[in-house]
């Protein structure tokens, strides 16, 4: 169980869906590390301290995985930390194509680590982080889709009437 493997996405925020995935490689793997992208074309509600830092506070209970913020191409990050796949899920069908283009990429930018494609739980598969903050920001509950301390985080940044108790 020595093998690191890198979960890599924007985790804006962090759902109950990417805890699944990071509960269920820390199991397969000796060391995950969840890596939040720092750059990014997507607009983020949060920064990315305040992403890496949702994502350390719900990830406690995981003694083999850590939250670092990356920059740059992947394939520099996974080859700094010596790992041996790039995780990514997949919710749906629709996701596969998009994901397989990456994961080619990746295997030719760095030949020694493997692409794994973990699909979500049935439960998860309708869950994304985008669908997340628009429902927030509309008023609407999300506490059953994002840990606890993600949905106060969420209230915080949208205001108090945001999110309904």
């Amino acid at each position: 169980m020595g093998n690191r493997a890198i979960y890599p996405g924007t985790f804006d925020p962090i759902t109950n869906g990417h805890i699944d995935i990071v509960a269920r490689a820390s199991r397969l793997f000796g060391h995950v590390i969840v890596a939040v992208a720092a750059s990014t074309s997507k607009n983020t509600a949060f920064s990315t301290d305040e992403r890496v830092d949702l994502a350390q506070r719900v990830l406690t209970p995981y003694a083999n995985v850590e939250v670092h913020r990356f920059e740059g191409l992947l394939a520099n990050f996974v080859r700094q930390w010596d790992a041996v796949a790039v995780l990514r899920g997949l919710r749906a069908v629709s996701d596969f194509e998009y994901e397989f283009q990456l994961a080619g990429m990746n295997k030719h930018l760095v030949p020694e680590a493997d692409t794994i494609f973990m699909p979500t739980r049935e439960n998860y598969s309708y869950i994304s982080s985008s669908l997340i903050r628009e429902i927030a920001s509309l008023g609407g509950e999300v506490g059953e889709f994002v840990h606890p301390i993600v949905r106060e985080a969420l209230a915080e940044r949208l205001g108090k009437r945001a999110i309904k108790k």
